[in-house]
């Protein structure tokens, strides 16, 4: 029996992925011909969550044996190889480097769009100051007109 299961109230919603996403996920894994019952899907959610569980607590494990404080990506590719998910492991890999590509990307972005005003830090803290400043000035202005 699961800690799911013996935890009585089920699972936390902050324990558990968000049932929409799965819902979509098995929507479009599934041939347009087949259907899938709300118990069904709910199956597959504690499924993933189980699994998620697992390859954390594995993760964890290894982390512990290696003395480190963080689990690292490679402390997750151990762990799914100690399950006996090697074959995922490559899946695995890509995913992670997308994601890595995707980061840097909207770091770029959003460094980028910092660097687009033209003004340096301290010019757009003294900015931010001052219509900061401004601001203050309207609501005290506001609260003494007569209502």
């Amino acid at each position: 029996m699961s800690d799911y299961e013996n935890s009585g109230a089920g699972v936390d919603d902050e324990l558990s992925l968000p049932r929409a996403t799965v819902y979509k996920l098995i929507g479009e894994m599934l041939p347009k011909d087949i259907a899938c019952t709300k118990e069904t899907r709910d199956m597959l959610i504690d499924c993933c969550n189980e699994f998620i569980h697992l390859v954390a607590s594995e993760s964890n494990d290894i982390c512990e044996k290696e003395s480190k404080k963080t689990i690292a990506p490679e402390h997750v590719l151990s762990a799914l190889k100690d399950l006996g998910f090697e074959k995922y492991i490559e899946e695995v890999k890509e995913a992670y480097e997308e994601h890595q590509k995707q980061q840097k990307k909207d770091r770029s972005k959003k460094n980028a769009k910092n660097n687009n005003s033209g003004m340096s830090d301290e010019e757009l803290r003294k900015a931010q100051e001052e219509l900061f400043k401004q601001a203050r000035q309207q609501f005290q202005q506001q609260q003494q007109q007569p209502q």
